[in-house]
């Protein structure tokens, strides 16, 4: 009669491994139990002194205890709570939960899977009796396809569906990973950009620190996660190399990482998942958990809450259908109010309100000059068409005042621009070109409209909108003084382009310089 080690029966371990990680493949192997049948074995847990992983911004790694080692058919599981183990259905292949399978044997996932194989032990016996073989203590069943042969054969066949698919598409779509290659190209740097998601905490972020992420490299049939070392960061792309793969560069992986499977190191533990070790370099090392000590221990991970915190950067006050004013694309001098269809990643796809079909849209991001609430215009003086659409939808609503960007507050009662100053300005119909420009209307709360002078409508139709404190205004001379390429108003014939004898020839004056108010790039705060 078969017998069974049920590893209920052994004494729980008080605390877990830090790591969630496996012990040593062949330490104690001595305490590692098989059983008959080719189920799983359980090694005796010890109990250990563990640091727990934890606290805010940069966590440092320290020392972890062992973990209940299982091997089911030569390959190593890490079971999440260390106590009760793993096991393999004997019919069906089905690998899970000890506790949960059939019989007091556990070697059975179900009472269907004990049935069949007892009926297949019999006509296995039988069909030995028949071709005059002598019977064995085990018949050997008549098997089905196993259900893990079957789960990765269909696996195998997604993946190379996926592949298939992917190639087709990679046609068309930009590989960020692809790009960079092995970090020959620099990417700029998240903290460049303070307008996205993540940008105040990404300062966590920097080359050496240790994750958590999914191996890519495993034949079991669940998710399971490695050890991986930030190599180089590009935006918010980071090159990893798992650990133990020391200097070999051969299966480094871009990665985003704001993506939902990033967590710092400990989290395995934390939560019951498996640590297991890529099969490329399964070989390398006998005891895991004692080269993870020693590579990990020093080491910088990710903060605790760094997933929430991703979450948190990507909640956006703006919501679908609420209504705002924006600058209207076919006349840049006037506003007129747009719907907001959708918001992704902090940017906001607007339709003119009176599009019935949803075709007339663009895009924009939600700090952009552009957009502003209802009544903006009329508050400053600005030129705004109204809706042909007399009331309101119930699901509409009037996008809030404080959800927009907000403008330096600036004193107009002293010195102040005068309507026909020349200025320097980027031409919102073209955005590569600084050029010649004149103030045409001061507008209440700082606003300008701006014109492009020798390209000007009739009609100033054209005229744009820039706040006093726009980056995208400058004085006359800023150009020639950081050797930059000034574009002359069209039809100017007296070239190179002099300021000086411009504003002779047009009898007007310069906007003066005390009245262009920049934001310094170093510390964010606005400067004379």
């Amino acid at each position: 009669m078969e017998t069974s080690r049920d590893p209920v029966e052994r004494p729980c371990r008080k605390r877990r491994d830090s790591f969630g990680m496996m012990d040593g493949l062949d330490e104690d192997r001595s305490s590692c139990s098989t059983e008959s049948s080719g189920g799983s074995g359980v090694s005796s847990p010890e109990d250990s002194d563990d640091e727990e992983l934890g606290g805010g911004g940069v966590t440092h790694i320290t020392h972890s205890s062992s973990l209940t080692l299982i091997k089911t058919n030569g390959q190593v599981y890490t079971y999440p709570d260390g106590r009760t183990g793993m096991a393999t259905c004997e019919m069906c292949g089905m690998v899970g939960v000890r506790d949960a399978f059939y019989s007091k044997t556990k070697r059975f996932c179900s009472v269907s899977c004990s049935r069949s194989f007892s009926s297949n032990s019999k006509k296995a016996s039988i069909l030995a009796r028949l071709q005059g073989k002598p019977p064995t203590k085990k018949a050997k069943v008549l098997h089905k396809q196993p259900l893990m042969t079957k789960l990765t054969s269909c696996s195998q066949h997604q993946i190379n569906q996926q592949g298939g698919a992917k190639k087709s598409v990679a046609v068309d779509m930009f590989d960020w990973g692809r790009y960079l290659g092995h970090g020959d190209v620099t990417g700029a740097p998240v903290s460049c950009f303070k307008h996205v998601s993540m940008e105040k905490w990404w300062r966590d972020i920097s080359e050496g620190v240790r994750l958590e992420v999914l191996n890519s490299d495993s034949s079991l049939p669940m998710k399971v996660y490695w050890i991986a070392a930030v190599i180089k960061l590009a935006g918010f792309k980071a090159l990893l190399r798992y650990e133990g793969f020391d200097s070999d560069s051969s299966r480094d992986f871009w990665l985003n990482l704001c993506v939902p499977d990033i967590h710092p190191v400990g989290w395995c533990a934390a939560g019951g998942k498996p640590l297991v070790p890529p099969q490329a370099i399964l070989h390398r090392f006998t005891n895991w958990k004692s080269f993870l000590v020693k590579r990990l221990t020093g080491s910088k991970t990710l903060p605790v809450d760094f997933s929430s915190k991703v979450q948190e950067s990507m909640q956006f006050p703006f919501k679908k259908q609420m209504r705002l004013e924006v600058v209207d694309k076919t006349h840049l001098c006037r506003t007129r109010v747009a719907l907001i269809e959708q918001v992704i990643g902090g940017r906001l796809r607007l339709v003119y309100e009176e599009c019935d079909d949803g075709t007339d849209d663009f895009w924009c991001h939600m700090y952009s000059p552009l957009i502003h609430s209802i009544g903006w215009s009329r508050s400053i003086g600005h030129r705004f068409k109204r809706s042909d659409v007399s009331k309101k939808l119930d699901a509409q609503l009037d996008a809030p005042g404080q959800l927009f960007a907000k403008v330096k507050e600036v004193d107009q009662s002293g010195p102040w621009f005068q309507d026909g100053m020349k200025l320097e300005a980027i031409d919102p119909l073209n955005l590569s070109t600084i050029c010649v420009a004149t103030v045409r209307k001061v507008l209440a709360d700082g606003y300008l409209m701006i014109g492009i002078d020798g390209s000007e409508a009739a009609d100033g139709s054209d005229w744009f909108c820039y706040h006093s404190t726009s980056p995208s205004i400058f004085p006359a001379g800023f150009c020639d003084i950081n050797n930059i390429e000034l574009t002359p108003p069209r039809g100017y014939t007296s070239l190179p382009f002099r300021w000086f004898e411009y504003l002779m020839e047009s009898n007007t004056v310069a906007a003066p310089v005390n009245l262009f108010n920049k934001v310094s790039p170093s510390t964010g705060k606005f400067c004379s």
